[in-house]
């Protein structure tokens, strides 16, 4: 679990981080969204205990940073953007000198283990310089898993990569999630944060806002359900706007767009309501704003 209680990080006259407050829940993956520069990268190296808040706390698996921060370090994987490795050395050796920093009980079992998991097995002889960018990802992740962390940070885990091995690391953070892990997740990817995440900050120097990835479109925009007509009548939507839990009703081109709370519940009402009326429905469909839209929506207001 991770609590911060206005973290804030200054480099000289630059306002990196300002005032973060917020709380990660233990075994959720939680997605970390903002521009470039907009202080993402800093507020893992403070969590993780790499560079010291200018003011704020914060704790990360019970440990308070700033008093506890070798325990933090011992509790925590961190996988960085740029990772380095040591090129001239094959991936075993890499992974068994981090094994080895990390005290790990079993070196020779961690790293097999992690290397046949993410597909690098047969490649454990090979030097870490003739690895692809995928390849080297792959073995990074593995470097940040050996001591059996209970909270991971990725930095974006998955950019520059192509199709395949991003989809095998997407799947391999499902496959951590389900050990239990808390799992602190900074990407570009707003599709992959949509499918992973279980909550999603967005931030921009301090926090926009925070939530599911379902409630921020739903904040934001509403849900808007599309009822597809065989025929209809502009009065149609002047109607249905005239229920308590509908905000918006447009007619356009045999097609009833509807922006209301709880689609589930009150589509039937307005089903019957439309038949009713004589009104032939082909089918009904939600149309969804994208997390995208979210994204662009607050950056651009903050």
């Amino acid at each position: 679990m991770i609590k911060t209680e206005n973290l804030t990080k200054r480099f000289g006259n630059i306002l990196a981080v300002d005032g973060l407050t917020l709380e990660v829940h233990e075994g959720e993956v939680f997605g970390f969204l903002g521009p470039n520069g907009a202080g993402k990268t800093t507020t893992i190296r403070m969590l993780a205990c790499l560079i010291s808040p200018t003011s704020g706390s914060a704790s990360v698996n019970g440990f308070v940073v700033g008093r506890q921060d070798m325990q933090i370090r011992r509790s925590v994987g961190v996988l960085t953007e740029t990772p380095g490795l040591y090129e001239n050395l094959s991936a075993e050796r890499n992974l068994e000198i981090f094994a080895a920093l990390y005290e790990v009980k079993d070196p020779k079992g961690q790293v097999e283990k992690y290397l046949k998991w993410l597909g690098l097995w047969d490649r454990r002889q090979d030097a870490v310089g003739t690895f692809s960018k995928g390849m080297r990802q792959k073995l990074a992740l593995a470097r940040a898993l050996l001591h059996e962390p209970r909270t991971l940070f990725l930095d974006e885990p998955t950019a520059g990569l192509d199709p395949e091995s991003a989809h095998l690391v997407r799947e391999f953070i499902l496959e951590i999630k389900k050990e239990g892990r808390t799992i602190f997740l900074c990407t570009h990817n707003l599709d992959e944060a949509d499918r992973l995440c279980d909550r999603i900050a967005v931030f921009k120097t301090r926090l926009l806002m925070v939530d599911t990835p379902l409630r921020l479109r739903t904040q934001l925009f509403g849900r808007k359900v599309v009822f597809h007509l065989r025929q209809g009548q502009a009065k149609l939507a002047d109607e249905v706007k005239q229920l308590p839990y509908v905000s918006e009703a447009q007619f356009i081109d045999n097609k009833l767009l509807v922006t209301l709370d709880n689609p589930e519940e009150r589509n039937p009402e307005i089903v019957r309501m439309l038949v009713a009326a004589g009104v032939d429905i082909q089918f009904v469909g939600e149309l969804r704003r994208s997390l995208e839209d979210v994204y662009l929506q607050l950056v651009r207001s903050a």
